[in-house]
């Protein structure tokens, strides 16, 4: 099965110059970044293009720049090809890019929320007293043993980052970590220093974290239009109400990129984008799962190493699990507007929890869904929307999402007109 994620970059893949081809040849490219400086009151291509890496690296400027750079790509992928994600990824700040492209947080309301975040991180603790170092070539455990004998006297580190099998980063106190450092080092790790401003998730941001649940909790969330991987979870979100919890805690908590693709792998992802500056995440893809096809588009040159992606898109197989989830999923974030109790346990609850079942029982037997079964499903979903009283317009919009995800368009043809009673191709 050919599945394909877009990933997302985060703080550390800036570069002086980011975006600037992809505003010069395309268009909507540039209207992302209008988008994003007029959201802020300065100008991102003044830092991107033409600035300098001391004024770029400040980190309320990084985060905005980056996730612009991230979703400008995005924009372009989708608008110049028919790729659909069966999923997405950002690493640390990547993990607002991701929610960007799956429609849950605007770019505006975004690149609002991450110039706070950068802020915020950056004013929790005082300039040299954190630090951050990347530990290559030492297994996870023996390093966490090392951390915690390295944390006394008031300081502390801990792994901030468990990024592949051979490479994790820890962050605290720059004594503690210095410390660490050295007896890893002795043990025969490759250890480098980071040049950051502050220590990323740990508990030194545990002030920033706050202020910015404080942020998050006046945002509106929208529906997700596919899955996005909570970097807190290593799994995807199962509902809105999650994300503020999780983006707080991401702040001060490791970031489970490893876990987070290991997730992906399972679950039939056999090729990787990551959209945005750099190729940092392309490059882990080769540690954490090296059969994964993975490729990265941050300038126009960069869509020919897209190409073969395509390729294996166009000749994959329908997926007929996914459509099955897909339809559970769309069903939970479809905002209602019936609070008639018995009518939405009928039209909402019972419908979805039999077909809920019907996909445990398909995961657990490691079955795949008969074409009754995924009919099933779509009528789970019609009865939602119509007891939930969403537009015909939206329903139509979701319908269509769920073909160009599943690549089911020549099972249920007619579902591209709107027309649900039609039966099915059987192939």
């Amino acid at each position: 099965m050919n599945k394909l994620a877009f990933i997302f970059p985060g703080q550390g893949s800036q570069y002086v110059g980011m975006g600037k081809d992809l505003v010069h040849n395309y268009p909507i490219a540039r209207e992302v970044f209008e988008e994003a400086s007029e959201a802020l009151g300065f100008s991102l291509e003044k830092y991107c293009f033409d600035g300098t890496m001391e004024e770029l690296s400040q980190t309320e400027i990084t985060q905005p720049a980056i996730l612009t750079v991230s979703v400008a790509a995005f924009k372009v992928i989708t608008n110049e090809t028919d790729l659909v994600p069966s999923l997405v990824a950002g690493h640390s700040l990547g993990e607002y890019s991701a929610l960007v492209s799956a429609g849950v947080i605007s770019l505006a309301d975004a690149v609002r929320l991450v110039h706070k975040r950068g802020r915020f991180m950056q004013e929790a603790v005082e300039q040299n007293v954190g630090a951050m170092a990347a530990v290559y070539g030492m297994d996870k455990e023996i390093v966490r043993e090392v951390c915690l004998s390295a944390s006394k006297d008031g300081h502390e580190v801990v792994i901030s980052s468990y990024n592949s099998p051979e490479q994790v980063v820890i962050s605290g106190h720059r004594l503690a970590v210095e410390q660490a450092g050295a007896s890893l080092t002795g043990m025969g790790a490759k250890v480098i220093p980071l040049r950051v401003s502050a220590p990323f998730h740990c508990a030194l941001m545990a002030s920033a974290g706050e202020r910015m649940r404080k942020e998050l909790e006046g945002q509106v969330f929208g529906s997700f239009t596919y899955p996005v991987i909570s970097n807190v979870t290593g799994r995807p979100y199962d509902r809105s109400d999650e994300i503020v919890q999780n983006l707080t805690d991401q702040i001060t908590l490791p970031v489970l990129w490893s876990e987070s693709m290991k997730y992906a792998v399972e679950h039939g992802i056999s090729s990787v984008i990551e959209l945005g500056p750099q190729t940092v995440l392309r490059n882990l893809m080769k540690q954490n799962a090296p059969d994964i096809h993975a490729c990265s588009f941050g300038e126009s040159k960069d869509l020919k190493a897209v190409q073969e992606v395509i390729a294996k898109q166009q000749t994959a197989e329908p997926d007929k699990l996914l459509f099955i989830i897909r339809c559970l999923a769309i069903a939970v974030c479809t905002r209602n507007t019936n609070w008639d109790n018995e009518a939405y346990t009928k039209g909402v609850i019972e419908p979805y929890r039999k077909v809920q079942h019907m996909l445990e029982e398909l995961e657990s037997s490691g079955g795949q869904p008969t074409m009754e079964q995924m009919r099933e499903a779509l009528t789970m979903l019609q009865s939602v929307f119509t007891t939930k009283g969403t537009e015909k317009e939206e329903q139509q919009e979701r319908f269509e999402q769920i073909q160009r995800e599943t690549r089911t368009w020549e099972l249920f043809p007619q579902l591209a007109e709107g027309i649900l009673e039609a039966e099915p191709v059987v192939l």
